[in-house]
């Protein structure tokens, strides 16, 4: 089974704190970078992998979503995501991504947030997700940016001119990767970029967009503070899809 940090208390209280669990969508930095890759969802059944609180999922349904299956591995993040959500087309199921089974041809659209970097067998879920995918469906996903996931100290230096930088190392040795984020020992898994884009063509995908997000110039006037992800970008946002882009 995966860790499941998310169900330690205290890590789920501190994660509790963050932006992105007290506003929601609207709380995620890159969320309008990944609403942008978003298809149409009218009539589309959806799959939110790591669903968390569940924003993704109710906001899916709220724009006109057939139905949303929606899956996390900790019981901590259903229990409350079924407690914000009415809506009778969102289920929430608990599943370990490392294992998880899926029907053929069931969903038009995968989306995950946040959430790959925690899985070990990467190929063999996207093989999964492939499997359920319908015909021109779409995985679009973010993951931490393999910049940020490779240091073995993973934080921003300061050097004797002042000057602010974020050291990297062992970026082409791919493997877990133990950090301290919130609570003690967390462990990601650590991927380059064409890892993530080999392992996805090797499925079956083709790729449809890739953005190294950094926030826009509204938003360090909003939050100065984000202007140093101009200078090591946090996430890596991919689209993919099911059929040739010269399928007819």
């Amino acid at each position: 089974m995966a860790q499941n940090i998310y169900d330690d208390q205290f890590f789920f209280e501190a994660y509790g704190q963050l932006p992105r669990s007290i506003h929601g969508l609207d709380g995620a930095p890159e969320w309008p970078a990944l609403r942008r890759l978003l298809p149409p969802l009218q009539a589309l059944s959806v799959l939110d992998l790591g669903c968390g609180f569940g924003w993704f999922s109710r906001w899916a349904a709220e724009s006109g979503a057939e139905s949303v299956l929606a899956v996390d591995l900790s019981e901590r993040m259903l229990t409350r995501a079924r407690a914000k959500t009415e809506l009778t087309n969102v289920i929430f199921e608990r599943a370990d991504l490392e294992t998880l089974v899926l029907p053929p041809a069931a969903f038009d659209l995968v989306y995950s947030s946040l959430v790959l970097h925690y899985v070990k067998r990467l190929p063999a879920l996207l093989d999964t997700l492939f499997y359920a995918t319908r015909s021109h469906g779409k995985l679009i996903f973010s993951v931490e940016h393999p910049l940020f996931t490779a240091p073995a100290n993973a934080t921003w230096e300061t050097l004797p001119s002042g000057a602010r930088v974020w050291p990297l190392d062992q970026y082409l040795i791919e493997g877990p990767r133990v950090t301290n984020w919130l609570a003690p020992s967390v462990t990601k898994q650590h991927r380059t970029i064409s890892t993530y884009v080999n392992l996805l063509l090797a499925a079956g995908f083709h790729i449809l967009a890739i953005e190294e997000w950094g926030p826009s110039p509204a938003q360090i006037e909003e939050h100065p503070e984000w202007a140093s992800e101009l200078h090591r970008p946090p996430f890596l946002l991919i689209s993919a899809g099911r059929e040739p882009k010269n399928a007819a």
